[in-house]
This record gives C-alpha cells, structure tokens and sequence, in this order.
C-alpha cells in the first residue's frame, strides 16, 4: 500500500528570529540542520525505503531532503523540486517579527492573517527588498503579493492531484520535504480536514509524519516517528 512521510524542514534563521518568512529563502540553522538529521535517522530506524522525494525550491526545505536522506542511508533517491510546494506568502507580513506585529495591530488581527483559512494578510509592496519575483526560480510565473491557507490550496492542490497522486497510487513511498503551510494544504487534502478546523493542525519541525494510505488514498495509520514531538492529528477512520 502506499505511504507518505510528511517533512516540516528544520528552523530555519527566521523560525529562530520569530519573523514571517513566506517566499522568503531562508536557510537552516545548526538545529535546524540537526532537526532534519534526526528525522532521516528516524525513517532509518524505521525502516522505510522512500522510492522518490518532493520539495519546494526553497533552500530550507530543499537542504531538509537532502540532510535527512543522507542521514536515512536514501541519498540516492530521486527528487522533484517545484514552487507550487512552497511556504504560504504572507504578504506585507514578510519579515516582519512576529511579537512586534501583534504589539502594533493586536494578536487577534495577526492570528486572523497567520491562521484563518482564507483571510490573506496585506499584499506584499511591489518595490518591497523580499519580492521575489525576478528570481530565476520562479520564471514565467506569476508570483503572489499574499496567499491566505486557501490560496495555498489552490495551488498545492492541482500539484498533488496531478504529480504526486499518481506516485502513490502506484504504491510507491514518497517523501514531501515542505512548509508548514504547503504541508497542511496537503494534510487538509488527505485528512479531509474542514475549512474551520485545519488552521489548529500544527507540524512540529524536523518530525516525518508517516501516514499509510488505502487506494483511494485515505488514511489508514498515521504516525510521527519522534512520538516525544508529536502534536495531535486530524481524526481519520
């Protein structure tokens, strides 16, 4: 049957600095680095051999995949960078530090832009120093200026219909090495997750969540392998 091993990527310096990072290509602190180390370490133990492994092409989640398969004995297998796997936008949020933005619009107003399903923060100015959308990476696309969890979906959600699915139903183990948000888009996918409920599912870094699949692609177990770290999953039959 197939199985999918969910991957938040390690603390990254904007994690460690409590700032919005979004689009943002942040890269991995010490423990951070270490976070990814033991989760390949976990898969390892576990037993898991992964047949092929998806990112975003942001250098933190990439350097996630590449840590923890080295550390899972897996360096080898094959891997899929693409954009749509990316963090969630967070518009004129970006960069900004997470207490201080609460200090100045209240911590209602912020959590309504961080975790409402489909209310995006302010657009990102177009002449801000983290727009991104002249880096090579992301030719011929039309990157965002914000993206609420919804907005997310509507991208993450054709990808995996179209790209990973596919892989699964044809039995194979795929790793997604992602974002909180690109993840949780997926979770909400799989989980089948209300609108009202998925912004409470939270994925602790560096912590693969192995979730086993029926044909159909429903859970049948689901597990984090670090049950230390573990938060609590969506209920599932």
């Amino acid at each position: 049957m197939p199985t999918l091993i969910l991957l938040r990527h390690g603390q990254s310096q904007w994690n460690l600095e409590n700032r919005f990072t979004g689009w943002v290509d942040v890269d991995l602190t010490p423990q951070g680095e270490a976070e990814a180390r033991k989760g390949g370490e976990l898969i390892k133990a576990a037993g898991i051999a992964i047949d092929r492994c998806y990112s975003s092409v942001q250098t933190r989640a990439i350097r996630t995949s590449w840590i923890a398969l080295h550390a899972a004995g897996q360096a080898y297998v094959p891997e899929t960078k693409d954009w749509r796997l990316n963090e969630r936008h967070y518009g004129g949020l970006t960069g900004l530090n997470k207490a201080e933005m609460a200090e100045k619009h209240g911590a209602e107003q912020v959590l309504v832009w961080r975790r409402s399903y489909d209310t995006p923060p302010p657009p990102l100015a177009a002449d801000s120093e983290f727009d991104v959308s002249k880096d090579r990476r992301y030719a011929g696309v039309t990157t965002p200026a914000t993206e609420s969890l919804k907005i997310t979906l509507d991208r993450v959600g054709p990808y995996w219909a179209a790209e990973i699915a596919p892989r699964l139903q044809s039995g194979e183990t795929v790793l997604i090495a992602a974002h909180g948000n690109s993840l949780r888009a997926i979770m909400k996918i799989i989980f089948s997750v209300a609108d009202d409920a998925i912004a409470q599912v939270e994925m602790p870094t560096g912590n693969p969540l192995v979730i086993e699949l029926d044909a159909s692609l429903k859970p049948t177990a689901a597990r984090y392998l670090d049950a230390d770290r573990a938060t609590t999953l969506p209920a599932f039959p």
